[in-house]
């Protein structure tokens, strides 16, 4: 065999080695439970959610860009998929640190709402989603997403079309999401505020779950005390920055939590929060 084909061979068979060692370690350690990450972003929301089945899904991305420096601490170097990114309202401490996440990894699909909003970092998400021909699909009525091996996503909220609709509130544009695994329930609500609390409570959504993240960063105008007695969690998590300059979360809204008897994980406290679930119960990891 000629020098020249013999050395192109052994090129591509090492090629294909380092092509296919990293997929094999991506199928072999994909985790055996559900395991829930509420990233440390500062004053803004980023969950990263990754399946027994090996799926990474991505809701929010706070204010800048350090979800991506989160995402590299929770997520094996060579993973670079998102199965599924959630927008679930565009305000900047959601949708920012989103613009990275589409440069740095493999965006697979992307569920939103669809709702006008004119800031530049929204136009620049929605523009680089273009430009990335990123599958979207708006979210505009209550259905269910099978993640797979006992895992599914529940959209609660919202139950019609909001495409090209101007909110006076669009924290009650938010898309709030059931995720169940098994016996272990989960109620991550954006921004969802108290109109949005209502619309539940009167829709008799099934909102008993053991984990809920507290809305709007623990603002006051969420986590009503008719939600919160509905909701019933034993782990309440609110993602929110130090020293922000809105007062969250509310000493009002963590009263009414220790009242109900949930235990409270604070992301400006503890960092990163990681919970996981073998689908029979869950535990802080």
């Amino acid at each position: 065999m000629p020098s020249r084909l013999y050395k192109i061979l052994i090129i591509l068979g090492i090629a294909a080695c380092l092509v296919a060692i990293p997929l094999f370690w991506l199928t072999y350690n994909a985790p055996k439970n559900l395991e829930v990450d509420f990233l440390d972003v500062g004053q803004g929301d980023a969950i990263l959610i990754k399946t027994p089945g090996g799926q990474n899904v991505l809701i929010d991305g706070g204010p800048d860009k350090s979800v991506v420096k989160r995402l590299g601490e929770n997520l094996p170097w060579y993973d670079k998929r998102i199965d599924l990114m959630i927008l679930t309202h565009p305000h900047d401490d959601h949708v920012t640190g989103l613009i990275e996440v589409l440069k740095r990894y493999e965006v697979r699909r992307i569920l939103y709402t669809g709702a006008t909003h004119n800031a530049p970092n929204y136009l620049t998400w929605l523009k680089t989603v273009r430009d990335k021909k990123v599958p979207l699909t708006i979210i505009d009525k209550e259905q269910a997403i099978d993640l797979g091996q006992n895992v599914k996503l529940e959209v609660l909220y919202p139950n019609q079309s909001l495409l090209n609709k101007t909110l006076s509130d669009l924290n009650d544009s938010s898309i709030v999401i059931k995720l169940v695994h098994g016996q272990s329930k989960f109620l991550l609500t954006g921004d969802a505020g108290l109109a949005v609390e209502k619309f539940l409570l009167a829709n008799n959504s099934d909102l008993d779950v053991d984990v809920l993240k507290v809305g709007h960063h623990g603002s006051e105008y969420s986590t009503s005390q008719e939600f919160l007695d509905k909701v019933k969690p034993q782990l309440a998590v609110i993602s929110v920055g130090k020293d922000n300059d809105y007062g969250h979360p509310n000493l009002r809204i963590i009263k009414r939590l220790e009242r109900a008897g949930s235990r409270i994980l604070r992301t400006d406290e503890a960092g990163t929060i990681r919970i996981e679930s073998d689908g029979s119960k869950f535990w802080l990891k």
